[in-house]
């Protein structure tokens, strides 16, 4: 289990693009499963929709390429201060199911598919109590800063 603390020694990302609550699973070199609270503080509710809110669906396939960096990072045993950043070079197959709204807890899956000269393959999925809210492919690249 990873709290918001650990999670931030492993993404350089910070308020308002943090996207990664906690991490509730986690076997280096094939999985992880974490989260994101959906609240309607989420400033990107001003302007998606105001009456009307729905997370975005790159701000969902966003928080699994995160998920997936910290799957990454662990695996290579590396963080951001070492002088590598994994940076989102790629998403095939994006599929979104279902709408997520504030009150939801969306709950991100990734699987390591393979790993080639710094890039990074994965399998993810984001759930709402189980039911299917996207699905992708997603492409890390691990480069030096």
């Amino acid at each position: 289990m990873m709290d918001v603390n650990k999670i931030r020694e492993y993404l350089p990302h910070r308020y308002p693009m943090l996207l990664v609550d906690r991490v509730v699973e986690l076997v280096e070199g094939e999985s992880i499963v974490a989260y994101k609270n959906i609240t309607i503080n989420e400033e990107v509710f001003n302007g998606h929709f105001p009456e009307f809110p729905v997370f975005p669906g790159v701000m969902i396939l966003e928080a699994l390429a995160q998920a997936s960096g910290v799957l990454g990072f662990k695996t290579m045993n590396k963080k951001p201060e070492d002088g590598s950043i994994y940076l989102f070079a790629g998403a095939d197959d994006v599929r979104f199911k279902r709408q997520v709204i504030p009150g939801d807890r969306l709950q991100l899956e990734s699987q390591i598919i393979s790993s080639k000269r710094g890039v990074w393959k994965f399998s993810c999925k984001a759930t709402v109590d189980g039911e299917l809210a996207a699905s992708a492919t997603i492409l890390c690249a691990d480069r030096k800063v």
